[in-house]
């Protein structure tokens, strides 16, 4: 399987890496921690959407998963086709000749985690297009091209399946951060047999990043919840506003309920994006709350992952709906509760032994939200070794594939 001499000299990193999605980042974070402690002297570069940011966040050379030259959209069809004709195949081959000049000293080609594979944005930028076309330069320079604990799904389009198989096909190894991926992906007519599944790689962040918890007894418990712009495209090809609307206002009835019963609330986000969905519940909240009440909102800006860390640290239960608030927050040894916009969220919490406590973002009732919370209330002191007990085996798993993927270069 793996031909080329067993140090590593070059590698390359490709993913939506901005410094702005603090899961993607804390993907990044994980497996170049990892390949450092195995490959100290490697040059690492990273494809990414954001550059500047991760260059500057890393410390590494990136650069743009695609350039830009004219940004012009006509809408005029067939002034679209003479555009394309004109501008966006010239341009197109000339990218590929660049990631092609790129690649050529490159050892291998990584692309660890995150949930790459779907068009649910469409099939160029973030979408599968650019993904394949990179892992297609990778074979041609004779990289070699490893997908490491990638999710899936959902994948709307003839095209998007094509591009996702055609990368996969082509990859050296592949693994899957969970069953449902690799379901998923055989359900699409991609043969799964041989690939293997291991925990999302944000799990092997180093516990030296794990902040210690609260052991203030005398303040009031802290219940963070991690808010998500909600979009629906995840869940559903053509979405209404109205399951958006509804998450919010049932959360506002939630965190009307938990200032009641004597909690504070902390608001966390995953991403920068979730800024508008922060300002909208607090409009909502200012609608409905006293002066007094809203005081006991926490509000504080999320700049980096170890911020965010040590936001989820300062809780002591988390109901949160992204992906790797859930994550970060089972990291922390903190009992949450999963509101899921996608079947990765179900497969984490069942991974975990906590799916009794995710419930579907589509059909979140705040009455319902209590109920389980106050049920994982009552189970802390049990769900917590529970917790630590699952991270640790997430953990070992991770340094098994992380030996066999560094080790057998």
């Amino acid at each position: 399987m793996w031909e080329r001499e067993r140090r590593w000299k070059k590698v390359a990193f490709f993913g939506h890496f901005d410094s702005s999605n603090f899961g993607n980042e804390s993907t990044l974070q994980a497996i170049l921690y990892h390949l450092r402690c195995f490959h100290p002297d490697a040059d690492v570069t990273c494809i990414s959407t954001g550059p500047e940011a991760t260059a500057a966040t890393h410390q590494i050379e990136a650069i743009p998963i695609t350039e830009m030259f004219v940004k012009w959209q006509p809408r005029n069809p067939f002034v679209k086709v003479v555009r394309m004709v004109c501008i966006g195949i010239p341009s197109e081959l000339y990218r590929l000749a660049k990631g092609l000049m790129r690649l050529r000293r490159i050892d291998v080609l990584i692309i660890p985690g995150t949930g790459l594979l779907t068009d649910a944005y469409g099939l160029v930028s973030w979408g599968p297009y650019n993904m394949f076309k990179w892992s297609m330069i990778a074979k041609a320079c004779r990289c070699k091209l490893l997908f490491v604990s990638v999710g899936a799904g959902p994948i709307y389009s003839a095209l998007g399946r094509c591009f996702v198989k055609s990368a996969l096909s082509l990859a050296d190894f592949r693994s899957y951060r969970d069953d449902s991926t690799k379901q998923y992906l055989n359900g699409i007519g991609f043969h799964t047999d041989n690939d293997r599944i291991y925990p999302d790689l944000v799990f092997s962040l180093p516990e030296t990043m794990i902040p210690e918890r609260n052991t203030d007894k005398s303040r009031r418990p802290v219940v963070g919840l991690g808010l998500m712009h909600y979009a629906g495209k995840y869940s559903d090809s053509k979405p209404s506003n109205e399951t958006y609307l509804a998450y919010l206002n049932n959360l506002v009835g939630v965190v009307r309920w938990l200032l009641a019963h004597e909690y504070d609330v902390r608001l966390l986000s995953g991403d920068l994006v979730d800024m508008p969905a922060r300002q909208e519940f607090r409009d909502l909240l200012r609608k409905r709350l006293s002066v007094q009440d809203e005081g006991r909102i926490i509000d504080e800006p999320v700049v980096s992952v170890e911020n965010l860390l040590s936001q989820i640290a300062a809780t002591d239960i988390v109901v949160a709906t992204r992906f790797h608030n859930v994550l970060l927050a089972l990291l922390c040894n903190k009992p949450v509760i999963a509101i899921s916009f996608h079947h990765k969220c179900e497969s984490l919490m069942s991974a975990m032994g906590l799916s009794g406590y995710c419930l579907d973002i589509n059909d979140l009732k705040a009455d319902r939200l209590i109920e389980k919370f106050c049920d994982l209330e009552v189970n802390t002191s049990k769900l917590k070794p529970l917790i630590r007990e699952r991270v640790g085996e997430f953990r070992k798993a991770l340094d098994e594939q992380y030996k066999f993927i560094f080790n057998n270069s």
